[in-house]
């Protein structure tokens, strides 16, 4: 169910976003800053390409300082942005009987387009 899933949601806006969002992490990637909100947001890509059959969890050696200063900056400048759109894509497919599914996979990675550093996916 998680492979039909996945290849509908590829089919409907899942490939566009999550190549979107690597290509974004590829081009923030050139500078030396950008390098760890560049990975976080391939991470994003990867979670947007196949969403079903997957959790996002905190990591084990999440918690630290750094971490939290990053999460702050990546939820001023990008996050909200992000979680945003995965909210009113969420809300709209909920309305439906056949998008609930697409529904909870957009609520599923609002936590992870908000606070992306320490979160890992499984």
């Amino acid at each position: 169910m998680n492979l039909l899933g996945n290849i509908i949601w590829l089919v409907f806006g899942g490939l566009l976003a999550g190549a979107g969002y690597i290509l974004a992490g590829l081009l923030v990637c050139i500078t030396i800053i950008g390098i760890p909100f560049g990975v976080q947001s391939i991470k994003l890509g990867i979670a947007t390409l196949a969403p079903f059959g997957r959790e996002i969890v905190v990591s084990k050696d999440s918690g630290g300082s750094l971490q939290a200063i990053f999460n702050l900056f990546w939820a001023v400048f990008f996050g909200w942005e992000i979680a945003a759109a995965h909210l009113v894509l969420g809300i709209i497919l909920a309305i439906t009987i056949i998008g609930i599914p697409f529904a909870k996979q957009h609520f599923k990675l609002i936590p992870l387009a908000l606070f992306p550093f320490g979160r890992e996916l499984r």
